[in-house]
């Protein structure tokens, strides 16, 4: 049986394809803040998603509730008609149901919280005589805004800390760029949400103080009073917390509310700077990725391309697909030591001196023994590479393709006939050893044959002491893709490497498949 609400955190998603993602993600940052373990976060995970599923095209809102023993999931979706129940929930719940309210359709339910009822009491329970009396509260404030590096989130989280608890309502201003003037808030929240439709047409003509950018100020909205507190982080002024209620504010309130402005500005500030850090390794990443599909003559390729880490960071695992000389195409799978920046400065060596060297016409040997070079060049700034490269030739009736695995993991080829064999001699990683020599190795694939070329992060993935690839198993896996298109079997590798250990993958995915027509 759970109790009142402790906690309420909520988001609107608009329809469309990424309304499930961010609903999940919106989902992982909630239940992260509230600490309430990796099997609740998996079922929260699993029931936002299906619910959102059903729900993706139109808007709705997502609002989970924390009541010490359990978490509700209301998902809201207004001008709906009011039919059915829908399936029942697939994770283990309480309760659920769905309720209506005029055109407004609640979909709910309740996921318990096993062995939290206890922890959950003693930490939210009112303050003991002993504590100063806002201690507890400014720490649960804390700790959600911590719990989040979403600048969009920041915002929501800010005005439902304070509501009910400081005031009856809040609107979160924020400055865009340089400019001082706060139009309307990015977001409101009132306790009465049937109200938050006049509330937001109150605080429409309504001009912030100037001064209000630097301290904190009281104000008056129609019969309430209003405190203005400044979001001001490392000498910046990020935005306006505006408080509101019926009564004066007490000088104990306004103390909390200017605590609770200089934790929020703090996590704003953290928050945009992950994100434009998040943006800037994104591009950077995209930029070393090949800059569009190419039409590769009597070729079917398939591609999958995974970076591990939350904001998808730059370096690791790359691939590339471009035209050679004459009628030759070329193809590389590679994986530099480590993430970040410094990988991704060898990732972007790497990539360019493959296409340079290559449309001069050098050999595949050729090339990699001059990356080598240009990888031990850089000196300290230097990063081992593991890297696969390949030319394909037409030849009468099939393709001919040289190639050459430097420290890599080996090459398959699946024969049209179901046969898998190894194609690649173990050779000499890049940027270690400056006599390095390397040799090409030479296959045919007649149409209907296909080659696969992996990263480490599908052969090494690991559940427990075994790896996918132990004993054979990504032939085995390979075997079974007889009669598939290239990246039909590109997807099912992947999928192979999702549901072979239940833990998320922390090293990036590559995986590149050839297949002759």
């Amino acid at each position: 049986m759970t109790g009142p609400s402790r906690a309420l955190l909520a988001a609107t998603f608009a329809p469309g394809e990424e309304a499930i993602p961010a609903a999940r993600r919106f989902t992982h940052e909630v239940m992260t803040a509230w600490a309430t373990g990796a099997a609740a976060l998996a079922d929260a995970d699993s029931l936002v998603s299906a619910l959102a599923k059903e729900a993706a095209e139109a808007p709705f809102e997502v609002i989970w509730n924390h009541h010490g023993d359990a978490v509700r999931l209301e998902l809201r979706q207004k001008d709906v008609p009011s039919i059915g129940l829908g399936a029942a929930p697939q994770v283990p719940v309480e309760e659920w149901g769905v309720t209506f309210s005029g055109q407004t359709r609640v979909r709910w339910a309740t996921l318990p919280l096993p062995g939290m009822a206890g922890q959950i009491a003693a930490e939210w329970s009112e303050e003991s005589a002993h504590e100063p009396p806002w201690l507890g509260f400014l720490a649960d404030a804390s700790d959600l805004l911590a719990g989040t590096l979403d600048p969009d989130m920041v915002p929501a989280i800010i005005a439902q800390i304070v509501v009910p608890r400081l005031s009856t309502w809040c609107a979160v201003y924020t400055s865009a760029g340089k400019t001082t003037r706060y139009s309307h808030p990015v977001y409101l929240w009132h306790a009465d949400e049937s109200r938050l439709d006049a509330l937001r047409d109150e605080l429409s003509g309504f001009e912030l103080p100037v001064e209000a950018a630097q301290m904190v100020t009281s104000a008056q909205v129609g019969d309430l009073q209003m405190l203005v507190v400044p979001l001001i982080a490392r000498g910046r002024t990020l935005g306006m917390m505006c408080l509101g209620r019926a009564e004066r504010f007490p000088d104990d309130v306004v103390h909390v509310a200017q605590d609770i402005g200089r934790r929020a500005a703090l996590s704003m500030d953290n928050a945009r700077l992950y994100d434009q850090q998040a943006a800037a390794n994104r591009a950077l990443q995209r930029s070393l990725l090949p800059p569009a599909d190419p039409d590769v003559p009597l070729v079917d390729y398939g591609v999958v391309y995974e970076p591990a880490g939350e904001t998808n960071e730059v370096g690791g695992d790359f691939y590339d697909l471009f035209a050679g000389v004459g009628e030759s195409w070329r193809f590389a799978i590679g994986d530099v030591c480590g993430t970040g920046p410094e990988a991704a400065a060898v990732t972007g060596l790497a990539r360019h001196t493959l296409r340079l060297l290559a449309r001069e016409g050098y050999g595949v040997a050729a090339v990699l023994g001059r990356l080598n070079q240009a990888i031990l060049e850089e000196g300290e700034r230097a990063r081992f590479l593991t890297l696969l490269h390949g030319e394909i030739s037409p030849s009468s009736g099939g393709l001919d393709v040289k190639l050459v695995s430097a420290g890599h993991p080996e090459a398959l080829c699946l024969r049209s006939g179901g046969e898998v064999e190894a194609v690649t001699t173990p050779q000499s990683l890049l940027g270690v050893f400056p006599e390095a020599a390397f040799e090409a190795d030479v296959i045919r694939l007649d149409p209907g044959d296909l080659l696969l070329a992996v990263t480490d992060g599908v052969t090494e993935r690991r559940r427990g002491g075994r790896l996918l690839d132990d004993d054979g198993g990504l032939a085995k896996l390979l075997a079974e893709c007889v009669g598939l298109s290239a990246q039909a079997v590109a997807e099912r590798v992947r999928r192979a490497v999702q549901e072979f250990a239940p833990e998320p993958a922390t090293d990036d995915l590559a995986i590149l498949v050839l297949r002759a027509r």
